[in-house]
């Protein structure tokens, strides 16, 4: 199941399961070229410091994704090459981080999946508390410890445990529609009829 979401994608799971579950615009993939699907093992994490995350790495499962709630913080890169080796070694899937992230060239070299607000240079401590496996939010979308983690170049969705085969099979339809509409065009359909615009040009003074 889960290479199945990874090959359809976020945009088209974001559609298919009714518009919803797509974190904000801010979170990008560091390397483009990163797929992204697992179980979310969820942190909430202090801003400035990374003691959980290096707790948090050991109490992950092979193929589970780490994402942690860093309140958004971005002088600060509580994420780098050292957590991402030792992620890589426990057969972690990849990271989605509400913060920034630093040794960004060695972790696209490790080929490592990482979604975050951007890169910052500077250090964090390891003093404060957090938690491990707690619902977090990350803007307006709420991530349950489990839920389904998809992240590509478009950007990052949410798809909760107990509707990843519904979602799957909605995506899957779309997909086949899409292919169909692609097809159409090929053969000199405009999208203006594939998707029955003309009323709303004709109301607009457009036609």
């Amino acid at each position: 199941m889960l290479k199945t979401l990874r090959d359809l994608g976020a945009a088209t799971i974001y559609e298919a399961q009714g518009a919803k579950g797509a974190l904000d615009s801010g979170m990008k993939p560091i390397d483009p070229a990163s797929r992204l699907a697992g179980p979310a093992l969820t942190v909430d994490a202090r801003p400035a410091d990374n003691l959980i995350l290096h707790y948090a790495v050991q109490k992950a499962k092979p193929g589970d994704v780490l994402v942690v709630d860093a309140k958004g913080f971005m002088e600060a890169g509580p994420w780098g090459d050292v957590l991402t080796a030792q992620a890589m070694k426990l057969g972690i899937a990849g990271l989605v981080i509400s913060g920034c992230v630093r040794d960004a060239n060695l972790i696209v070299g490790l080929g490592f999946p990482v979604f975050c607000r951007g890169l910052s240079i500077k250090g964090t401590g390891k003093n404060q508390p957090g938690r491990v496996n707690v619902p977090i939010s990350i803007g307006d979308v709420l991530i349950s410890p489990g839920d389904i983690i998809v992240g590509d170049r478009d950007g990052v969705v949410v798809v909760a445990q107990d509707e990843v085969r519904s979602v799957i099979a909605s995506s899957v339809m779309r997909e086949e529609k899409e292919g169909g509409q692609r097809r159409a065009i090929e053969s000199g359909t405009s999208t203006v009829d594939l998707l029955k615009l003309a009323p709303a040009l004709e109301r607009l003074g457009l036609v």
